[in-house]
């Protein structure tokens, strides 16, 4: 049996359904439900650069269960969830001020481990950021975000603000 959509060949006509004269495989009906799911998790991202983010998670996930240690890419698994999830675009590796925008605000990604000892981030107060975007990654690899308006960290002193993520019973 030959797919329709996909073109390739299947041994099994239960590997697939008739459907309006066509023969249609499992896999690609399978692949489109999906991406569909994706998309509704992602809406605001380009399905390919989810799954890259999916296999860089799976990869990291992989490594912790082999060796016992995390691979240090915490910062970059926060920003690309934030591409994905947001729809941060980006600025250039290594700008100064902000990790990128969205909209017309300015964003500074910051980013809590499940190896960091306390569940809170800090963040420069002269960078050129009016939101403040904080990813919680747990040991089983989930992530959470929020993302909290500068004026929330408050005008303070010193060169750091703090923010420190919600318990549950906040």
């Amino acid at each position: 049996m030959r797919c329709s959509m996909n073109d390739r060949e299947y041994p099994d006509s239960s590997d697939g359904v008739w459907d309006d004269g066509e023969w249609i495989s499992w896999d690609w009906i399978n692949g489109q439900l999906h991406d569909q799911e994706l998309r509704r998790e992602f809406p605001k991202a380009d399905p390919q650069l989810v799954e890259v983010f999916h296999s860089i998670v799976d990869a990291a996930a992989q490594y912790r269960e082999a060796t016992g240690s995390y691979l240090q890419i915490w910062g970059e698994l926060g920003e690309l969830y934030a591409e994905i999830k947001y729809g941060l675009k980006r600025h250039r590796p290594h700008a100064s001020g902000s990790d990128g925008k969205l909209g017309n605000d300015f964003v500074e990604v910051k980013t809590i481990s499940p190896e960091k000892g306390a569940d809170s981030v800090h963040v420069k107060r002269a960078g050129h950021f009016s939101k403040l975007l904080v990813v919680k990654i747990n040991a089983d690899f989930e992530f959470d975000a929020r993302l909290i308006d500068r004026r929330a960290l408050g005008k303070g002193r010193g060169k750091r603000a703090r923010y420190s993520w919600p318990s549950a019973s906040e």
